[in-house]
C-alpha cells in the first residue's frame, strides 16, 4: 500500500496540500533536479523568488533510490504527473538548441512544468567570463590581473563558434556519428596555458579549429546552403560568437578550458603573495606566522568556480530567471480549485 500511495504523488497533490494549510503558510513548489552538484544552483536561482507566500524546495528525482539525471528528473516519477506545483530543473544541453528536433528537445521545450538552463550546463555559468577574475581573487587574495581572464575566454569564444555552428548542424541532421560532441570538443580544448603568452593556445585553437571546419565542408559539400540559415538562427537565439563557450559540453569547458587557464594564474598570484610576506617579514616568527594564515586562508581554485554567483547578469541566466517567473504568474493566476484531490 505503502507504494501505491507513493506513485500517487503528483503536482496535484502538492497544490492540494498547499491550499489545505492554514492562514499564512506558504504554497510550495517541489522542483526536482538532476544532482547533487545542481542543488546548490537552483537553491540561489529560487531564492530570488521566494515570498512569504511561495517556496521551492529543491530535491533529488527519487527517494527511494539514487537515481540521477536527466532523464530520471524528467520522466521516472514526473512523467504524467508534472505540473505547476511538482517541476524539472534540467541542464540545457544541446536540447535548447535542438529547437525541438529530437524528442528530448520536443519535451524540455514543450512543458511549461519543465525549467532548463538555457546554457548548456551549470558548468558553463561556473565559467561565466566576466567571474574569472573574481573567482582567483577568492581563491588567491590577491586581486593583481596576469591575464585578462575575460578577454581571454571571449577571444577564445569567437575562434570556437564557428565549429559550434557546425557541431549543432551535426546533431540537428543526425550526421552526429561522424562528428560528435566528443570529436568537437577534442578541437577546442587545451592542457595548458603560458600565461605569459596567453596568445599562443588561442593560436593553437584557431588553428585545430579551421583543420576541422575545413575536413567538414570537404565531408559534407551539402552543409553549404544550411550552414549560414542555422547561424543566424542560433544568433537569434543568443548563441553569438562572444558567448559561444556558454553552449558547448559544460564539463570540457570547466576541467579542459577554464581550470588550465586559472590554475596557472592562481598559482603565480599564490607565489607572488607568499614572496611579499617574506620580503616585509620583521623576523622569522612573523613571516612564518604570516605565511601559515596566508596558506589557511587560501581555496581551491575550482571550488570557487562551484560556489560564486557572479553569472546573474549572463544573458542565458536572464532567459532562465524569466522562465521561472513565467511559471510564477501562472501560479498567482489560477483560481483555487476545489477539486485538487490526487487521482
Amino acid at each position: 500500500m505503502a507504494k501505491k500511495l507513493t506513485q500517487q504523488v503528483s503536482s496535484r497533490y502538492f497544490e492540494a496540500a498547499a491550499r489545505l494549510r492554514p492562514g499564512r503558510t506558504a504554497r510550495r513548489v517541489v522542483a526536482y533536479v538532476e544532482s547533487y552538484d545542481d542543488v546548490f544552483f537552483w537553491r540561489t536561482l529560487f531564492d530570488e523568488f521566494e515570498t512569504d507566500d511561495l517556496r521551492f524546495e529543491v530535491m533529488l528525482p527519487s527517494r527511494t533510490t539514487l537515481g540521477k539525471g536527466k532523464k530520471m528528473a524528467l520522466m521516472n516519477r514526473l512523467g504524467p504527473q508534472l505540473g505547476d506545483y511538482m517541476i524539472a530543473c534540467v541542464d540545457a544541453d544541446y536540447d535548447y538548441l535542438m529547437q525541438g528536433a529530437t524528442p528530448m528537445s520536443a519535451t524540455i521545450l514543450g512543458s511549461p512544468h519543465v525549467v532548463h538552463t538555457y546554457a548548456y550546463a551549470i558548468e558553463n555559468y561556473q565559467c561565466y567570463a566576466p567571474s574569472l577574475h573574481a573567482t582567483c581573487v577568492m581563491a588567491t587574495l590577491n586581486d593583481r590581473e596576469i591575464v585578462c581572464l575575460e578577454a581571454f575566454v571571449e577571444e577564445y569564444s569567437r575562434a570556437i563558434w564557428p565549429l559550434l555552428v557546425w557541431s549543432v548542424w551535426a546533431y540537428r541532421t543526425e550526421h552526429y556519428r561522424q562528428f560528435s560532441i566528443a570529436d568537437f570538443c577534442e578541437a577546442v580544448t587545451f592542457r595548458d596555458v603560458n600565461v605569459h603568452h596567453p596568445e599562443q593556445t588561442l593560436e593553437a585553437v584557431r588553428r585545430k579549429v579551421n583543420r576541422k571546419i575545413a575536413w567538414l565542408q570537404r565531408q559534407f559539400p551539402q552543409a553549404r546552403g544550411r550552414y549560414e540559415p542555422l547561424k543566424r538562427e542560433l544568433l537569434a537565439l543568443g548563441l553569438t560568437p562572444e558567448t559561444a563557450y556558454l553552449y558547448m559540453h559544460g564539463h570540457s569547458l570547466f576541467e579542459n578550458v577554464v581550470m588550465p587557464l586559472i590554475g596557472p594564474v592562481c598559482l603565480l598570484l599564490r607565489k607572488e603573495r607568499e614572496r611579499e610576506i617574506r620580503e616585509l617579514g620583521v623576523h622569522d616568527i612573523q613571516r612564518q606566522n604570516e605565511l601559515s594564515c596566508y596558506q589557511h586562508s587560501q581555496s581551491p581554485p575550482e571550488t570557487m568556480l562551484r560556489k560564486h554567483a557572479r553569472y546573474r547578469n549572463s544573458p542565458p541566466y536572464q532567459q532562465l530567471r524569466a522562465a521561472v517567473r513565467r511559471l510564477i504568474d501562472r501560479l498567482n493566476q489560477e483560481p483555487i480549485n476545489q477539486n485538487t484531490n490526487p487521482q
